[in-house]
């Protein structure tokens, strides 16, 4: 048995995907290896919260909501504030939360739903629709700005797609620079490995150091 990396010794070696990120999106992409796969499937039963930062721009659409799309439509952006921006981003987070609510199946009057809102707990524990539990400005310098989302069971084209739909209900449009994933779930970007870091010690380190909190958050939700 060489210490070498290869030979029979690896061929079994077993890793697999969590939340997905598409190919115009960045950030936290969690892998398992070995007996992380099985905890993988553990986290995606709990429906943990993912959080993004979501770049945008006014004054244009196109045909896949993203910069890079085929060019539909200009139009001007001068009218939109931050104020008209925010106005628009709570009625947004107004109608989630009660979507939010509707798919956790609590009643919102017992002594269980307030402790579980105390402790951030309130989630569909079944898959629903995309659902975003926060949303707020991160920086507004027209035509550019920038969002932060929290949400569950979304996809990063209906992350673009909002910032869409933000644009037409500002009476404008806006198209998707950036999407960039900065937590999911107990994974953050302290967490993520660079690319230069992909080898077998970074590797190793970095699932001893996230153990704790795995097994904190499943023993938290899951019991």
């Amino acid at each position: 048995d060489s210490v070498a990396v290869r030979g029979p010794r690896f061929r079994r070696l077993k890793i697999g995907a969590g939340h997905r990120l598409d190919t115009k999106a960045s950030g936290v992409f969690v892998l398992g290896i070995g007996h992380g796969n099985k905890l993988l499937t553990d986290l995606y039963n709990c429906h943990l919260t993912k959080v993004y930062t979501i770049g945008g721009l006014f004054g244009k659409a196109t045909d896949d909501f993203s910069d890079t799309g085929t060019l539909v439509e200009k139009t001007t952006f001068d009218h939109i504030t931050r104020e008209k921006l925010e106005r628009i981003l709570a009625v947004i987070q107004g109608t989630n939360h009660k979507a939010l609510l509707m798919y956790s199946n609590i009643d919102m009057k017992t002594q269980e739903a307030y402790e579980l809102a105390v402790q951030g707990l309130i989630r569909p524990m079944v898959k629903s629709p995309p659902i975003i539990t926060a949303i707020r400005c991160l920086q507004f310098k027209p035509p550019e700005f920038q969002l932060e989302i929290h949400c569950l069971h979304e996809t990063q084209q209906y992350l673009r797609k909002m910032v869409h739909e933000i644009g037409l209900e500002l009476k404008s449009s806006a198209v998707c620079t950036q999407v960039r994933r900065i937590r999911d779930g107990v994974f953050t970007l302290d967490d993520a490995l660079l690319r230069t870091q992909w080898d077998l010690q970074s590797i190793q380190k970095a699932i001893w150091d996230c153990q704790l909190k795995v097994k904190t958050e499943l023993e938290k939700t899951l019991g």
